[in-house]
């Protein structure tokens, strides 16, 4: 079908063999590129899921450790001292 989209090559690895089955499937009677695209999708959508899981448990980290630490007085100024200017 014309496009002025860019067009991409892929591989049939067996892994995505099994991927493609699996997607046919779920979408029975999609053509294979079709299905190629929406296994790219989804696997985007599970990518940003996990590290958007990954920063909020960052930050919950950060949250629960802040203020924890109780560093001595003068110790910025002292660590400071090693720096060059």
């Amino acid at each position: 079908m014309p496009t002025t989209l860019t067009r991409i090559q892929v591989t049939q690895t067996g892994q995505l063999r099994d991927a493609i089955e699996l997607a046919e499937q779920k979408w029975p009677g999609l053509p294979k590129s079709e299905l190629v695209g929406r296994l790219a999708v989804l696997g985007a959508e599970v990518l940003a899921t996990e590290r958007s899981a990954k920063r909020a448990a960052r930050r919950a980290a950060l949250e629960a450790t802040r203020g924890t630490i109780d560093y001595p007085p003068g110790y910025l100024e002292d660590l400071r001292k090693d720096w060059p200017e």
